[in-house]
Parts: structure tokens; C-alpha cells; sequence
């Protein structure tokens, strides 16, 4: 049985128990939550263990069935890990860990990569800060809420070519910004 392969293949896909659908999963989000969860704790352990109980809560609520729109699966991963994210600050003396399944395997990064990766994430937040707050408000929106041009366009009073242009050229500058600071650093 062929399935889409999109957001709602994937989901499919692990609903059916497809382990290679989950390391796709994990190797398409871990890294966008991974970030976020290093800007918000500033640890690099805690925010690998912070993303990696939001990747297990994510397959095991998928393989559950949990997740009634498929095509949602962007934004139903970003709200698990801010609410994650949130309930470890809130340091609950009750946490509520997430069993592991006993057929979960998945393949985590080298430690020499995360490391590297967190050199980069580090340098990304510096040039991140450096745009203007609508800009950081429209990157935030779209690749971490997952929201379209269209819908962040209507929240923020523009055009969706607007937000689609400013995005472009807010994205373009990180790049410049992380290409001059590896070069600096040789």
C-alpha cells in the first residue's frame, strides 16, 4: 500500500509501524527542537534530553493515533516541544516521564555532531538577533509555528509576498552573517 510523502505519508507510516518512517521523523525535527530547546535552557544536555522526550512523546502519540490532521504534523511536533520545553521550567515535582517503548530505536547524532551543531545553533541565535523584531516574529512564525505566508501575513497586517520577501531576505542575512563569522574563525 503506497502512501503520500508528505507529512501525512509519514504519519501514516509509522501508524503502520514503519521504524524507517520514524528516523525520518527524528532526522526532519530533531534538529529544529534540539534548537529550540538549547535557546531556551542555554545546556546543550539539557536541550538533548528536552528533544529527545519530545521525539519519543511525538512517535508514541503517533503511533497511538493521536494526531487527527496529518498535514499538521509540523506544528503538532513544534507545540509538543514548546509545551515540553515550558513544563521543564515550570519543574514540577511530579513529572510525568514518557515510557519507552521497547521497539523504539532510534539513531541519535554523534555527540561530536550535536557538538558541532550547537556551535552552529550558537552563531544562528547571534545573527537571529541581530534582525528586526518583525523579522525574528515572521522566522519564529514560519519555522518554528510552522504557520504559512498567508497565515502570518493575516496576524501581522501584510501582505503574504511581504512576509514571503522579508522572510527571504531575514534568512539571507543569517546566511551572510554565519558564512563571515566561519570565516573569521577559519
Amino acid at each position: 500500500m503506497a502512501t503520500e510523502s508528505g507529512p501525512a505519508g509519514l504519519v501514516e507510516r509509522i501508524q503502520l509501524g514503519d521504524s524507517e518512517a520514524e528516523t525520518e521523523l527524528v532526522d526532519r525535527f530533531y534538529g529544529r527542537i534540539f534548537a529550540m530547546a538549547l535557546a531556551r535552557t542555554g545546556d546543550p544536555e539539557v536541550a538533548r534530553d528536552l528533544a529527545q522526550e519530545v521525539m519519543i512523546s511525538v512517535i508514541c502519540a503517533l503511533r497511538e493515533g493521536r494526531l487527527r490532521n496529518h498535514d499538521s504534523l509540523t506544528g503538532y511536533v513544534c507545540t509538543t516541544a514548546r509545551n515540553t520545553i515550558s513544563f521543564f521550567f515550570r519543574g514540577r515535582a511530579q513529572r510525568k516521564e514518557t515510557p519507552l517503548p521497547a521497539d523504539l530505536q532510534i539513531d541519535l547524532p554523534d555527540p561530536e555532531q550535536c557538538f558541532s551543531s550547537v556551535e552552529r545553533s550558537r552563531l544562528a541565535l547571534l545573527a537571529i538577533g541581530s534582525l528586526k523584531s518583525s523579522d525574528r516574529a515572521i522566522l519564529q512564525a514560519s519555522l518554528i509555528d510552522g504557520q504559512g505566508s498567508t497565515e502570518i501575513a493575516a496576524d501581522m497586517g501584510l501582505s503574504s509576498e511581504v512576509v514571503r520577501k522579508r522572510k527571504s531576505r531575514a534568512l539571507r542575512h543569517i546566511r551572510e552573517l554565519l558564512k563571515e563569522k566561519r570565516s573569521q574563525n577559519g
